[in-house]
Protein backbone atom coordinates (compact mmCIF):
# COMPACT_ATOMS: atom_id res chain seq x y z
CA UNK A 1 0.00 0.00 0.00
CA UNK A 2 1.43 2.85 -0.61
CA UNK A 3 0.82 5.82 1.40
CA UNK A 4 2.23 9.42 -0.98
CA UNK A 5 0.01 12.06 -0.79
CA UNK A 6 -2.34 10.34 1.87
CA UNK A 7 -3.70 11.96 5.37
CA UNK A 8 -5.12 9.93 7.89
CA UNK A 9 -8.79 11.14 8.89
CA UNK A 10 -10.03 9.75 12.10
CA UNK A 11 -14.00 10.71 12.62
CA UNK A 12 -15.62 11.29 15.84
CA UNK A 13 -13.62 9.47 18.29
CA UNK A 14 -15.06 11.19 21.37
CA UNK A 15 -16.14 10.08 24.91
CA UNK A 16 -20.15 10.48 24.24
CA UNK A 17 -20.23 7.45 22.35
CA UNK A 18 -19.73 5.31 26.02
CA UNK A 19 -22.68 7.06 27.99
CA UNK A 20 -25.66 5.53 29.10
CA UNK A 21 -27.72 7.30 26.57
CA UNK A 22 -26.57 5.49 23.38
CA UNK A 23 -27.23 2.00 22.37
CA UNK A 24 -25.20 -1.29 22.58
CA UNK A 25 -21.45 -0.74 20.41
CA UNK A 26 -20.65 -3.77 18.80
CA UNK A 27 -16.63 -3.66 18.50
CA UNK A 28 -14.81 -3.91 21.59
CA UNK A 29 -11.42 -3.76 19.84
CA UNK A 30 -12.12 0.31 17.97
CA UNK A 31 -10.13 1.73 20.29
CA UNK A 32 -7.22 -0.28 20.51
CA UNK A 33 -7.15 -0.74 16.57
CA UNK A 34 -7.23 3.28 16.20
CA UNK A 35 -4.48 3.77 18.84
CA UNK A 36 -2.31 0.79 16.52
CA UNK A 37 -2.72 2.94 13.13
CA UNK A 38 -1.85 6.53 14.97
CA UNK A 39 1.04 5.17 16.69
CA UNK A 40 2.01 3.77 13.22
CA UNK A 41 0.99 7.06 11.24
CA UNK A 42 3.08 9.41 13.95
CA UNK A 43 6.21 7.37 13.78
CA UNK A 44 6.53 8.03 9.90
CA UNK A 45 5.70 11.56 9.95
CA UNK A 46 2.39 11.53 8.07
CA UNK A 47 -0.28 13.75 7.88
CA UNK A 48 -3.02 13.65 10.40
CA UNK A 49 -6.41 15.56 10.51
CA UNK A 50 -8.80 14.45 13.40
CA UNK A 51 -12.46 15.34 12.90
CA UNK A 52 -14.29 16.62 15.78
CA UNK A 53 -18.40 16.80 16.05
CA UNK A 54 -19.58 19.64 18.23
CA UNK A 55 -23.18 18.87 17.76
CA UNK A 56 -25.40 22.18 17.96
CA UNK A 57 -28.68 19.81 19.00
CA UNK A 58 -30.39 20.66 22.60
CA UNK A 59 -28.94 18.33 25.14
CA UNK A 60 -26.42 16.41 23.04
CA UNK A 61 -23.71 14.65 24.86
CA UNK A 62 -21.61 15.51 21.81
CA UNK A 63 -22.08 19.55 22.46
CA UNK A 64 -19.15 21.28 23.15
CA UNK A 65 -18.39 21.59 27.02
CA UNK A 66 -20.12 18.36 27.17
CA UNK A 67 -18.03 15.56 28.73
CA UNK A 68 -18.80 13.70 25.68
CA UNK A 69 -17.14 16.29 23.52
CA UNK A 70 -13.81 15.66 24.51
CA UNK A 71 -11.63 12.69 22.66
CA UNK A 72 -11.13 8.98 23.52
CA UNK A 73 -8.13 8.41 25.63
CA UNK A 74 -5.35 8.10 23.51
CA UNK A 75 -7.08 10.03 20.36
CA UNK A 76 -6.25 13.78 22.01
CA UNK A 77 -4.42 15.52 18.79
CA UNK A 78 -0.84 16.10 19.22
CA UNK A 79 1.09 19.34 18.37
CA UNK A 80 0.53 19.92 15.13
CA UNK A 81 -2.29 18.03 13.99
CA UNK A 82 -5.18 20.13 13.23
CA UNK A 83 -8.63 19.44 13.82
CA UNK A 84 -12.12 20.17 12.03
CA UNK A 85 -15.06 20.49 13.54
CA UNK A 86 -18.14 19.59 12.16
CA UNK A 87 -22.07 19.63 12.91
CA UNK A 88 -23.47 17.25 10.54
CA UNK A 89 -22.97 13.85 9.48
CA UNK A 90 -20.19 14.56 6.73
CA UNK A 91 -16.79 16.18 7.87
CA UNK A 92 -17.00 17.67 4.22
CA UNK A 93 -19.46 19.75 4.73
CA UNK A 94 -19.65 23.30 6.20
CA UNK A 95 -15.70 23.06 7.10
CA UNK A 96 -12.44 23.48 5.36
CA UNK A 97 -11.77 20.04 5.31
CA UNK A 98 -11.49 20.11 1.72
CA UNK A 99 -9.35 22.71 1.25
CA UNK A 100 -6.57 21.80 3.62
CA UNK A 101 -6.77 18.32 1.92
CA UNK A 102 -6.07 20.70 -1.70
CA UNK A 103 -3.69 22.36 0.38
CA UNK A 104 -1.74 19.67 1.73
CA UNK A 105 -1.58 17.78 -2.02
CA UNK A 106 -3.51 15.24 -0.97
CA UNK A 107 -5.44 12.55 -2.65
CA UNK A 108 -6.16 9.58 -0.67
CA UNK A 109 -8.06 9.42 2.52
CA UNK A 110 -7.51 6.79 5.21
CA UNK A 111 -10.37 6.87 7.69
CA UNK A 112 -12.10 4.86 11.08
CA UNK A 113 -14.01 5.91 13.71
CA UNK A 114 -17.82 5.83 14.77
CA UNK A 115 -20.06 5.32 13.37
CA UNK A 116 -19.42 3.88 10.42
CA UNK A 117 -23.54 3.55 8.82
CA UNK A 118 -23.54 7.57 10.09
CA UNK A 119 -20.35 9.89 10.35
CA UNK A 120 -17.94 7.58 8.97
CA UNK A 121 -20.14 6.11 5.86
CA UNK A 122 -21.38 10.22 4.66
CA UNK A 123 -17.53 11.42 4.89
CA UNK A 124 -15.94 8.60 3.11
CA UNK A 125 -19.32 8.97 0.45
CA UNK A 126 -18.91 12.51 0.48
CA UNK A 127 -14.92 12.41 -0.28
CA UNK A 128 -15.12 9.96 -2.92
CA UNK A 129 -17.67 12.52 -4.83
CA UNK A 130 -14.91 14.99 -4.55
CA UNK A 131 -12.81 12.55 -5.93
CA UNK A 132 -10.15 11.45 -3.23
CA UNK A 133 -9.32 7.89 -3.37
CA UNK A 134 -11.13 6.83 0.51
CA UNK A 135 -9.78 3.90 2.01
CA UNK A 136 -11.61 2.53 4.90
CA UNK A 137 -10.20 0.99 8.02
CA UNK A 138 -13.68 -1.44 8.63
CA UNK A 139 -12.05 -3.10 11.91
CA UNK A 140 -10.98 0.26 13.44
CA UNK A 141 -14.83 1.61 13.23
CA UNK A 142 -17.80 0.83 15.38
CA UNK A 143 -22.00 1.31 15.28
CA UNK A 144 -24.54 1.09 17.09
CA UNK A 145 -27.97 -1.10 17.53
CA UNK A 146 -30.50 0.62 15.11
CA UNK A 147 -34.10 0.60 15.21
CA UNK A 148 -35.42 -0.59 11.98
CA UNK A 149 -38.33 1.28 12.39
CA UNK A 150 -41.01 -1.43 12.65
CA UNK A 151 -40.90 -2.60 16.27
CA UNK A 152 -37.39 -4.36 15.78
CA UNK A 153 -33.31 -3.41 16.38
CA UNK A 154 -31.04 -4.01 13.63
CA UNK A 155 -27.75 -5.39 15.10
CA UNK A 156 -24.89 -2.97 15.26
CA UNK A 157 -22.71 -5.82 13.83
CA UNK A 158 -24.87 -6.22 11.23
CA UNK A 159 -25.48 -2.60 9.96
CA UNK A 160 -21.93 -1.93 9.87
CA UNK A 161 -21.12 -4.87 7.61
CA UNK A 162 -24.04 -3.60 5.41
CA UNK A 163 -22.22 0.04 5.37
CA UNK A 164 -18.98 -1.44 4.78
CA UNK A 165 -20.51 -3.40 1.79
CA UNK A 166 -22.16 -0.61 0.31
CA UNK A 167 -18.49 1.79 0.73
CA UNK A 168 -16.68 -1.17 -0.52
CA UNK A 169 -19.01 -1.85 -3.92
CA UNK A 170 -19.02 2.40 -4.64
CA UNK A 171 -16.93 4.20 -2.59
CA UNK A 172 -13.31 3.43 -0.82
CA UNK A 173 -11.36 0.45 -0.83
CA UNK A 174 -11.09 -1.60 2.46
CA UNK A 175 -8.75 -2.70 4.84
CA UNK A 176 -8.46 -3.64 8.32
CA UNK A 177 -5.75 -2.63 10.92
CA UNK A 178 -3.12 -4.80 10.08
CA UNK A 179 -2.52 -4.13 6.86
CA UNK A 180 -1.81 -0.01 7.65
CA UNK A 181 0.35 -0.60 10.71
CA UNK A 182 2.09 -3.71 9.06
CA UNK A 183 2.57 -1.22 6.01
CA UNK A 184 3.69 1.47 7.83
CA UNK A 185 6.45 -0.39 10.57
CA UNK A 186 7.65 -2.77 8.32
CA UNK A 187 10.57 -0.94 6.96
CA UNK A 188 11.70 -0.16 10.41
CA UNK A 189 11.47 -3.79 10.95
CA UNK A 190 13.73 -4.86 8.69
CA UNK A 191 16.27 -1.73 9.09
CA UNK A 192 16.26 -3.05 12.61
CA UNK A 193 17.13 -6.57 11.80
CA UNK A 194 20.41 -5.34 9.37
CA UNK A 195 21.31 -2.93 11.96
CA UNK A 196 20.47 0.12 10.07
CA UNK A 197 18.67 2.90 10.99
CA UNK A 198 15.67 3.02 9.65
CA UNK A 199 14.66 5.26 6.31
CA UNK A 200 12.65 8.49 6.85
CA UNK A 201 9.58 9.41 5.17
CA UNK A 202 10.65 11.67 3.03
CA UNK A 203 13.63 8.79 2.28
CA UNK A 204 10.69 6.08 1.16
CA UNK A 205 8.78 9.09 -0.42
CA UNK A 206 12.07 9.86 -3.11
CA UNK A 207 12.53 5.98 -3.31
CA UNK A 208 9.13 5.75 -4.50
CA UNK A 209 8.70 2.91 -1.71
CA UNK A 210 5.99 4.90 0.45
Amino acid sequence: MNFAQTVLLPVDMQQAFDGPSWPHRWNGAVDRNGRAILGAWRSRGLPIIHVKHDSIESGSTLAPGQPGNAFRPGFEPHDGEPVVSKSVNSAFIGTDLDLRLKRLGVRKVVVFGITTDMCVSTTVRTGANLGYKMILVEDACDCFDLPDGAGGTIPAHISHQAHVATLRFEFAKVVKTREIVETLTAPRAVAAALGSPPPSWRQLLQSGRL
